[in-house]
């Protein structure tokens, strides 16, 4: 199975189990969040949930081009873009509040996955970046939303997302994507991470949760992600975006 779900001690994981393909997202893995999500939104029993990837090597790669670049037009791109902007979106306004566990590589749709969460714990060997552009494509499940919409420094932030790079955890602690670095073993660095958070009952991270999504919803979050969706759907199905993908499937090969 390409993803597991697990409840254990009012603690909901995810897991992209995908490992040989970086953990990236098709439509198997897509139909497993919208599973998650349907299992937790209404729990008032799950404190935090944890979205991650198996292995050490990769959070999430994006979205896996073998399922999606079969689409040449704006109208065959938008669904799945629609569809993934639809679950961030969820994951983003979770009444409980999110971590995402980032214990590997973290890239263009991947990373849009870390920043609908509420906090990112990033391994040390780690690296993320809105890659998109190397794609002559943008953000496209809303990430890039997301990260404005979360008050970074817009500077800052611009640069993240239009340069296309990877960035190490020094760079992504300054730009305040990363909540925190840790070293050594995941589960441990999790456990520390959640431990004083635990101690405070659950009702009082939902309230706080709750007044940042309140601020979302007013604001037109929902409709803004589905606007960047329709935006990259523009973008998919230029010359330039179908020859960057050739590229890159030669080269894979």
């Amino acid at each position: 199975m390409s993803y597991s779900i697990k409840i254990d001690q009012s603690i909901a994981y995810f897991t992209i189990n995908r490992p040989a393909m970086r953990n990236a997202v098709n439509y198997d893995v897509m139909e497993g969040l919208e599973s998650f999500l349907d299992q937790i939104e209404d729990d008032p029993e799950i404190s935090f949930a944890v979205i991650t990837g198996e292995g050490d090597l990769a959070f999430c790669s994006g979205g896996d081009l073998s399922d999606f670049h079969g689409f040449h037009t704006a109208e065959d791109a938008f669904p799945m873009l629609s569809r993934g902007a639809s679950i961030l979106y969820r994951i983003a306004t979770l009444p409980m509040p999110t971590i995402a566990l980032v214990n590997g590589a973290a890239v263009g749709g991947g990373c849009e996955l870390a920043t609908a969460c509420d906090y990112r714990l990033v391994a040390s060997h780690a690296r993320a970046g809105f890659i998109q552009g190397t794609l002559a494509i943008t953000a496209g499940w809303g990430g890039a939303t997301l990260l404005f919409e979360k008050n970074g420094p817009h500077d800052r932030l611009l640069q993240f997302t239009s340069r296309a790079s990877i960035h190490s955890p020094e760079q992504l602690l300054e730009l305040g994507w990363a909540t925190e670095v840790y070293e050594g073993d995941t589960e441990v660095a999790l456990d520390q991470f959640l431990a004083p958070k635990l101690n405070v009952h659950r009702n009082v991270h939902r309230a706080y949760k709750s007044i940042a999504t309140r601020k979302w919803k007013t604001n037109g979050l929902e409709h803004a992600m589905q606007e960047e969706a329709r935006v990259c759907s523009v973008l998919w199905e230029s010359d330039a975006h179908h020859e960057a993908v050739q590229r890159f499937l030669t080269k894979s090969k």
